[in-house]
């Protein structure tokens, strides 16, 4: 599957995820430098708070060196309910790629993920052909 196709896939997991009228439904998938899925995860999945990439992170094993995370939202930058935003697990975890759909509105909290992430050094793919995909399941907080 090629970037597109991963990123569908987490919008249409985003559509999974208890709505919510104070946080973003969110997908999340990893795929391991050898193209093949590792993990997957939405919103809320276990637990209120969990946020998607996260939910994916901690189920992937082992070292998730040369990865890519594809999330339907940008990772977030800033977290109230958590001690760290998605961003830095993702640094923290050796992925080098994320590939999203959407930019993170500033409804919640400062949209600053990306900008975390490409500080480290990690590559940030934009996919605007998908972000509409990616606000179906937020329509009602819009």
């Amino acid at each position: 599957m090629d970037d597109l196709g991963w990123l569908d896939l987490a919008c249409d997991l985003a559509k999974l995820c208890p709505p919510s009228g104070t946080a973003f439904s969110v997908g999340a998938v990893v795929v391991g430098p050898d193209g093949r899925e590792v993990a997957r995860g939405f919103s809320r999945e276990h637990d209120p708070h969990d946020h998607a990439e996260e939910a994916a992170l901690a189920k992937a094993p082992g070292s998730l060196a040369g990865a890519t995370v594809y999330s339907s939202l940008e990772p977030c930058g800033h977290r109230a309910s958590r001690p760290r935003p998605c961003a830095e697990l993702i640094i923290a975890s050796g992925a080098r790629r994320v590939v999203f759909a959407w930019r993170e509105p500033q409804l919640f909290a400062e949209g600053t993920g990306a900008e975390l992430l490409e500080a480290a050094g990690v590559e940030l793919l934009e996919l605007p052909e998908l972000r509409g995909r990616a606000r179906e399941p937020n329509a009602h907080l819009l």
